[in-house]
């Protein structure tokens, strides 16, 4: 374990033309102070946790200080925003400090988010506000313990500083940490102003410090796009089975790696309920839930069309394509899973969209239905765990529960070896909206920043039970169920 200052620092992105970036350097808080730090974070980087009581930890981590080696820049992108291009984005208020290689070689992005203006930020303050800054903390983590592939954050910085958001709020700034930050508005930045040389130098990267198995083949940018199609798929396949809706699927927050980056007004189901918006700018429902799988096609179609210069159009179609396929596969397989499947039967697809049929209908827990179930019984019939009584309708369980049942028998095995697997993929604990609020009204509103920890604890092991925070699992009471969050951050 090293130092801040021991840090291998290196800057790749860096090395490409300067039209791919600005250097800037981040505008520091007066009294800045540290609000939470992740030590699992740190250990991705081969930072020793104890620097985190360094006086000057905060100071390095919030612009104050200059980590030895580390070149900041601000990168350039543009994107498609609630379908309509844009081409005035970048990173307005992030710097990226450089990448961190570890002991073992491998590398990441330091991320400094709300670092202050760049050249990108257009009339905004290059800012991020505490209380969004607590939710990506949060839920970056929440979505690394459920296996579903995201950014890291190793530390929040807090202020004094205010900035004036809807309301005047406290700034912050927090360290993202993840392998890439390229972005699918990365490659529409250059293609929508004719700069194609510039498509295929960042193709050209992101295969070199990427997908370097792909370099030496002869359709290497036919097999990246084909990569980053299944990546996505099999991403977007793991949000809908565990029930999480980003709210603000840009173009420019759609990661070349296949990552969930730029956490907004995201949101984990509380009932089953496709039509879900957590983002109260969504006015026309263009990212719930249910749309999810559908706007990450069109995003990779606009990814496909910023890569014509190096892919022709009828290979990308046919790539493209594939995508329905792949994404299909993966949201059964992990389905399946999540109802203790072991083997794969044709009426699989069928079981599945009648349960999700009868939890639309029904006005359950979304979450707490799948831990509950590894107690069904597949000995006898009809309801046999008290989940009908959950539904309105708990006949139209019960004829689920039947076929269940049935479906369970036609396998060996026994129902305790099939809950201790149901156990290992249906979390107790989600990163409920109700419960991400109350920390930050904590935070916000008293400065007590326990709340944070305790959260950030729990959801490192979704998936164990925790007795002592038992009531966390719970879902929001009422007047608290499926919050809707503001997109200023």
């Amino acid at each position: 374990m090293r130092k801040i200052t021991e840090l291998e620092f290196d800057n790749t992105y860096a090395n490409l033309p300067e039209e791919f970036y600005q250097r800037v350097k981040p505008t520091p808080f007066e009294n800045p102070r540290l609000v939470s730090f992740n030590p699992d974070a740190a250990s991705l980087i081969g930072l020793d946790p104890v620097e985190a009581g360094d006086p000057d930890f905060v100071n390095y981590f919030s612009g104050g200080k200059e980590i030895p080696g580390s070149d900041p820049i601000a990168m350039y992108y543009t994107g498609h925003q609630f379908g309509v291009y844009n081409p005035d984005i970048g990173d307005g208020r992030a710097i990226l400090l450089g990448e961190v290689r570890n002991p073992k070689g491998r590398k990441w992005d330091l991320h400094l988010k709300g670092a202050g203006r760049t050249k990108y930020a257009r009339v905004f303050d290059g800012r991020a506000v505490l209380g969004s800054t607590i939710r990506e903390y949060l839920c970056s983590e929440a979505m690394h313990g459920l296996g579903i592939p995201t950014t890291r954050a190793l530390c929040i910085v807090g202020s004094n500083e205010r900035v004036e958001r809807e309301t005047p709020e406290t700034g912050a700034m927090m360290i993202r940490v993840s392998e890439s930050h390229v972005r699918f508005g990365s490659f529409e930045a250059f293609y929508y102003t004719d700069r194609h040389d510039c498509v295929g130098l960042l193709a050209d990267y992101v295969i070199e410090n990427h997908y370097h198995e792909l370099k030496a083949k002869r359709d290497k940018y036919v097999l990246l796009l084909d990569k980053i199609v299944k990546r996505t798929a099999r991403h977007v396949a793991l949000w809908q089975a565990y029930g999480f809706t980003h709210g603000v699927m840009n173009t420019d927050n759609m990661s070349a790696l296949g990552l969930t980056i730029d956490y907004g007004p995201f949101g984990f189901l509380e009932e089953y309920d496709p039509e879900y918006v957590p983002n109260h700018s969504d006015n026309f429902g263009r990212y719930s839930f249910g749309n999810q799988p559908g706007i990450a096609f069109w995003n990779l179609r606009m990814l496909a069309k910023a890569l014509t210069p190096l892919i022709e159009r009828e290979r990308s179609e046919e790539v493209l394509e594939s995508f329905r396929g792949h994404y299909a596969a993966e949201y059964v397989q992990i389905m399946r899973k999540k109802l203790g499947l072991g083997e794969i039967m044709p009426e699989d697809g069928e079981l599945i969209k009648k349960l999700l049929q009868i939890l639309t209908e029904g006005g359950v827990d979304y979450t707490g239905f799948f831990r509950k179930l590894g107690a069904f019984s597949s000995n006898g019939s009809g309801d046999n765990t008290g989940l009908g009584g959950l539904f309105e309708n708990g006949s139209r369980f019960g004829e689920w529960a039947d076929m269940y049942a049935s479906r369970l028998r036609a396998e060996n095995g026994t129902d305790s070896e099939r809950r201790e697997r149901m156990d290992s993929v249906n979390p107790k604990y989600i990163l409920r909206s109700y419960l991400a609020e109350r920390a930050i009204r904590k935070a916000v509103d008293e400065h007590d920043y326990t709340e944070i920890s305790k959260i950030h604890n729990l959801l490192r092991k979704p998936f164990s039970e925790q007795p002592e925070h038992e009531s966390y699992s719970e879902p929001a009471p009422e007047g608290e169920k499926n919050l809707v969050i503001s997109c200023s951050s």
